[in-house]
């Protein structure tokens, strides 16, 4: 007999922090929620309202999201201190266009008033909320030039060290990475003939930004002693951020059949390679593509054919354990996209039936209930939702369904 929405109400629940904790068997470092789809103030409303239970009623103090970690570092220095205006944080601080989002707004001037609200000093350094982006300096267009991340450790380098035990100077970095339109060449994503990852400045990039970061490892003891706890976080987001643009540059000049799947992965890696940095600064919120967090390979439809690589939600969870935990969004319909009422045979055709607006789903408890025949699987009709494969559930600690998706006003 086939499940309907009576079969599951016990697995349904409504959409708070609580609930998110109950599924779980302990409160995680890295607490992620994906979403299917972008651009949409909907989800990133249901976002910030569980950050701000998490803050108020688990103790969690970051929330990173999918947004450029460099310019991140601007929406942080504004809710920790207040540097620069609001204007100008949504301007600089977010990649991918999401600082015209109001949403996102709205999170950054409510972090801004918690963090200054506790008396005339505002709260202190331990209590206060901290923002992170955690995905490279990339487009789907281009790449970032790796100049202000790999200047940026120098200059800390320089800062605190004998100018001897450095590899080079300023001004040869300054050389080497030359005019930076070479490095953000839009034509180079699909031609990489354009790219200039594999010339010969490039390839003396790489080495000295190995031996910056050797020297970093190896002066670690000093650097720590004389620096400030968020001075030395950013010092290795910038060997972070270096050597992974760096790399991508490089294969991005690359002409194998591998090229998309490579940088597909660089990324993810370096998305990684962030939220465990995150990670060790106490419990964080992580908001981004379920295609990024989830826990399986992700698969992309690409110009050059399909290709699969290890999530950041994959990588991290296999360094964390149960310490990751990742919730997925799935949704109804997005109508002003085209995507209606969901069939009834799919798994979102089953949450449509509920009548709840929005809830948060048991994934153990529903799986149970399905049984060895999961529901079909969902096609959408636009590109841009990416619906919850069901035969994927035990991948997830839960699922976040938001029935009905309204326009987002244009700001």
């Amino acid at each position: 007999m086939a499940t309907d929405a009576t079969d599951i109400k016990d697995a349904v629940h409504a959409v708070d922090a609580a609930a998110l904790m109950r599924l779980l068997p302990a409160r995680p470092r890295l607490l992620a929620l994906g979403e299917p789809t972008h651009g949409e103030d909907a989800l990133l409303d249901v976002r910030n309202e569980l950050f701000r239970q998490l803050v108020e009623q688990e103790g969690y103090r970051t929330i990173a999201i999918e947004s450029d970690c460099m310019r991140g570092l601007v929406v942080n220095d504004y809710v920790t201190s207040g540097t620069g205006t609001l204007d100008e944080v949504m301007e600089h601080g977010f990649s991918h266009g999401w600082g015209t989002s109001a949403a996102n707004r709205a999170l950054v001037r409510w972090m801004r008033a918690y963090n200054a609200r506790a008396d005339h000093d505002g709260r202190p350094p331990s209590e206060r909320l901290r923002f992170a982006g955690f995905d490279g300096p990339l487009e789907i267009t281009h790449a970032a030039s790796p100049r202000q991340a790999l200047t940026a450790l120098h200059g800390f380098l320089a800062a605190r060290l004998d100018a001897d035990l450095l590899p080079c100077t300023a001004k040869r970095l300054d050389h080497l990475l030359g005019d930076d339109d070479r490095w953000t060449e839009p034509a180079a994503m699909t031609d990489p003939a354009r790219s200039v990852g594999q010339s010969a400045e490039a390839g003396q990039l790489r080495l000295l930004a190995d031996d910056l970061v050797a020297l970093l490892d190896a002066q670690t003891p000093h650097l720590t002693a004389t620096s400030s706890r968020n001075d030395w976080d950013r010092a290795r987001l910038y060997e972070r951020t270096a050597t992974g643009l760096l790399r991508y540059h490089h294969w991005m000049a690359d002409t194998s059949p591998a090229r998309m799947t490579r940088l597909c992965a660089l990324r993810d890696l370096m998305m990684s390679q962030t939220l465990l940095a995150v990670a060790e600064r106490g419990p964080a919120f992580v908001h981004a593509h379920n295609s990024h967090l989830q826990r399986e390979k992700s698969t992309m439809q690409m110009w050059g054919g399909p290709v699969q690589w290890w999530s950041a939600g994959a990588l991290v969870s296999a360094r964390l354990g149960e310490e990751y935990a990742f919730v997925a969004t799935a949704l109804g319909t997005i109508r002003h996209q085209g995507v209606g009422a969901p069939p009834p045979d799919t798994l979102e055709g089953l949450l449509y039936a509920l009548p709840e607006n929005r809830c948060v789903v048991d994934t153990a408890r529903l799986a149970t209930v399905l049984g060895s025949t999961p529901p079909a699987l969902r096609v959408s009709p636009w590109f841009g939702y990416a619906p919850l494969d069901p035969a994927r559930l035990a991948g997830s600690d839960g699922i976040v369904f938001v029935k009905d998706i309204p326009r987002t006003p244009t700001p």
